[in-house]
């Protein structure tokens, strides 16, 4: 196989979709060398409303163009061509700067310069503008296992919304969690190129991809070959904080979680793909410690929810428990939830108390941004685990835990006691983008 590190050019060969299957077949190549086919099932595919088809049409090429970005990043070739159809400059517009924030962390990581290197070619004039496909009132809401798609599902059914418990991969941990909300589910297969994997394992760039921009593209595909006219994400605003400034440039792990992509694509798709379909974040007006607070409450999830990325790797081994208690995902959900819980319920859903463990002291510092930048994971801003942990330190049954002890006198003397409340971080902010009918959420939630 081809080292596509030393590849020309990138190219989007083609895509396509065999109705009687379900099946998406996106096509990518690095110069002349042999296809890498991502394989996407739709299951009980829907025969597909022909008021529908230019709008389902271009949700396709749009996933082939996002999902994209897993295999251009293995060789970060100069030159990037698409086949078989040409993109308007709206559209290179949003895959320039998706690619290049979305890789941000991988271009990091692996000490590349992106700025500038990533165009993709204008072919065609500016697209006619997208028309109302009739898609029916029901929302479309991706489950991934932790706290905030479950507080998302709770939140909709305290209002009423018709909605669909939707996730890609076969993770039993989140199919076990979309069977106990208790609403109709979609479950949709997605196979990388095999070919990927052995690229990497020989060398090829590899690293973080923006995996929510690509699942956002498939639930688009969804939603108008199913009949849907809302896709609510769970993503709140510390989502659009930054992991760290570089040469420049803020760097964020959660780039395609952030309100910018969200505005970004939500533009896009009334502009491009059908003026009736609203894609959005439900919990966009809350911070990461106003969702844990809702989640404390929702004590039916709290034996099956799990945010520990060690679960959900495509490769290698996943921990025994659900919870690994060693990445920063782990922790940062154990401090978040410490102030709502009782400790009793925090130790039983993690099987251990982390915060008397001195050999996580390097974790939690990192959450704190003490000595160390926020970690490279959705979790949420320092200015939040600094306030849960300065609220902690003030309560009897936390005080002597290890990690506390040492935040006390090591770490508060440092920081300024007037920008630890709690308080103010359980807030809603203003920005959000949700639909008309959706806002009763905002008064649900509180």
């Amino acid at each position: 196989m081809n080292d596509p590190c030393q590849a020309a050019t990138f190219r989007f060969v083609g895509c396509s979709f065999d109705a009687s299957s379900g099946e998406a077949q996106l096509r990518y190549a690095f110069d002349d060398g042999a296809e890498l086919i991502e394989r996407i099932v739709f299951p009980e595919a829907p025969t597909l409303d022909p008021a529908r088809r230019a709008a389902f049409d271009a949700a396709l090429k749009l996933l082939h163009l996002i999902a994209g970005v897993s295999y251009f990043k293995a060789g970060v070739p100069a030159q990037i061509r698409v086949e078989k159809y040409a993109i308007d400059r709206d559209t290179a517009d949003l895959l320039d700067e998706l690619y290049l924030q979305g890789l941000g962390e991988f271009a990091y990581q692996n000490k590349l310069d992106l700025r500038g290197k990533i165009r993709f070619p204008v072919g065609a004039e500016n697209a006619t503008a997208a028309v109302s496909c009739g898609l029916p009132r029901r929302s479309l809401v991706p489950i991934g296992g932790g706290k905030d798609s479950l507080v998302s599902v709770e939140l909709l059914k305290k209002i009423g919304e018709p909605a669909t418990a939707v996730w890609v991969g076969n993770s039993a941990l989140i199919a076990a969690c979309a069977q106990a909300t208790g609403l109709p589910m979609l479950n949709i297969q997605r196979q990388i190129a095999p070919e990927l994997f052995e690229l990497n394992r020989q060398g090829a760039w590899n690293g973080h991809i923006p995996v929510t921009a690509i699942n956002s593209a498939i639930l688009v595909v969804a939603a108008i070959l199913y009949g849907f006219d809302a896709i609510a994400f769970s993503n709140e605003h510390s989502a659009s904080s930054a992991t760290l400034e570089y040469d420049g440039q803020a760097i964020n792990h959660q780039w395609s979680k952030s309100f910018t992509f969200e505005r970004r694509l939500h533009t896009y798709l009334q502009s491009h793909v059908a003026a009736d379909l609203d894609y959005f974040s439900l919990l966009r007006p809350l911070s990461e410690l106003a969702v844990t607070k809702r989640f404390a409450h929702l004590t039916q999830y709290h034996a099956l929810f799990s945010s520990c990325n060690r679960n959900f790797r495509i490769l290698g081994t996943r921990p025994a428990d659900r919870w690994c208690g060693q990445c920063p995902k782990c922790h940062f959900v154990f401090l978040a939830l410490a102030p709502f819980c009782t400790k009793p319920q925090l130790v039983q859903i993690f099987g251990r108390n982390l915060l008397d463990d001195e050999s996580q002291t390097a974790g939690f510092d990192a959450l704190l941004e003490y000595r160390h930048h926020k970690p490279f994971e959705c979790v949420g801003e320092g200015r939040e685990s600094r306030a849960a942990m300065y609220t902690l330190s003030q309560r009897a049954e936390w005080r002597e835990d290890a990690i506390v002890q040492r935040f006390t006198h090591e770490i508060l003397p440092q920081l300024d006691v007037t920008a630890l409340a709690l308080a103010p971080l359980l807030q809603p902010a203003a920005e959000h983008l949700l639909p008309a009918r959706l806002t009763a959420v905002l008064d649900a939630s509180g």
